[in-house]
């Protein structure tokens, strides 16, 4: 016998990675120049330069029982020390390197968040649609219930008076994920302080805090000098949930962190929560190696430049075409409006006659849209353009 609900996350199947082997399969039989794959959000861009050239370093000079040994739970204090540093700088919020837990990556971050924070049967942890879909299982894994604010289909924005709706006594928190996965959007500083005022008032009015969790993988990529709100310094009651699996192209190096500041009710007793967390879950003892790197590459930036050339080519082709689009300041996705309404369908037929394969939006709590991750080579956009031109020909 087996745990029922984790034989059905074990068996469930995913879209995003059905379409993505489909593609690859596909490619045997018409040649990987005529598959326009959209599925998966893989960086693109190469890690910068100092990135590589600290890895060869490291190796070069670093004893190996020092360079592949354990760290320390929570992570070297020399990184974590960096890391505090960099924050100051850029947002002067006064963290210490005692504010960080590192993780193998965003996931794990959010996971130990969400079951720091659970605190009984009935908790409460919110979402704003379109959200990641794996917030469901680390919410729901953490023993928690997932509620989800419907997705204000006009702006991308955040629907405060849904919100207001879904908020009871037994709410912890809220997930916030800007810039966002699927939509691009970055959410504003009015929208931010309209979240925290709310949370604010009900917190007041349940005799308990209720959280931010701000997921915020995305942070750095953002386009045309559109300002990211650093949540922290507008709500005090914020954890960060951090990766640089995007901003430095190393999602396989499974590096991260969790930031609790000072200015959090319960500071304390939530880091150490999320300590116990991470332990219970298996997530300790980040690696070293990537640690070290982090040291001193955690103020490099990504170049987005490629980024940015295939976010103009696909916004400004497909709302040319008559798609209806968000508008996407941040990530490396667009999230597009099915030209029936039903992006299951038009996923369906674009993967069938043309190779085209874009995700539907249901997993992301928004049905009638797609995403697409335009993470991928100008080239193969271009190819592309002509399938979705037909796409939608094919409904007028």
């Amino acid at each position: 016998m087996v745990n029922k609900k984790n034989y059905e996350l074990g068996t469930a199947p995913s879209v995003i990675r059905e379409l993505f082997a489909y593609g690859l399969e596909k490619a045997k039989e018409v040649g990987p120049e005529n598959i326009y794959d959209y599925s998966l959000g893989n960086p693109s861009v190469p890690a910068p330069k100092k990135v590589n050239e600290t890895i060869h370093q490291q190796v070069d000079t670093v004893e190996p029982i020092k360079l592949h040994g354990y760290s320390m739970a929570a992570g070297f204090d020399e990184a974590r020390d960096a890391v505090a540093a960099n924050l100051n700088e850029r947002y002067d919020v006064h963290v210490t390197k005692d504010n960080l837990f590192f993780t193998c990556g965003a996931a794990p971050a959010l996971t130990a968040v969400c079951s720091a924070l659970r605190i009984s049967h009935d908790t409460e942890i919110i979402a704003i649609a379109p959200f990641f879909p794996e917030y469901k299982v680390f919410v729901e894994g953490a023993g928690a219930k997932f509620k989800v604010v419907p997705p204000d289909r006009e702006n991308f924005q955040v629907q405060i008076d849904e919100l207001e709706n879904l908020i009871t006594d037994k709410t912890q928190a809220v997930i916030v994920n800007s810039p966002n996965n699927p939509s691009g959007v970055v959410y504003t500083e009015e929208t931010i302080l309209k979240i925290g005022e709310l949370l604010h008032k009900k917190a007041a009015e349940y005799g308990h805090p209720i959280y931010i969790i701000a997921d915020e993988p995305y942070r750095e990529l953002v386009y045309g000098g559109v300002k990211v709100p650093f949540i922290p310094t507008l709500y005090d009651n914020t954890i960060v949930c951090y990766s640089w699996s995007k901003s430095l192209s190393l999602p396989g190096e499974r590096i991260g962190y969790v930031l609790v500041p000072d200015t959090c009710e319960d500071s304390k007793e939530v880091y150490a929560a999320v300590a116990g967390a991470a332990r219970k879950n298996g997530h300790v003892c980040p690696p070293t190696l990537i640690q070290r790197v982090i040291e001193y590459c955690v103020g490099e930036m990504p170049d987005l430049e490629a980024y940015e050339k295939n976010r103009e080519l696909i916004y400004g082709s497909l709302t040319k075409m008559g798609y209806h689009c968000a508008k996407p300041d941040g990530a490396f996705y667009l999230f597009v409006e099915a030209p029936n309404g039903d992006a299951n369908e038009f996923s369906e037929r674009a993967k069938l006659n043309y190779n085209l394969l874009v995700v539907p939006g249901d997993g992301f709590g928004c049905s009638g849209w797609f995403r697409l991750s335009y993470c991928v080579d100008y080239d193969m956009i271009e190819r592309s353009l002509p399938a979705f031109q037909k796409m939608i020909d094919s409904y007028k």
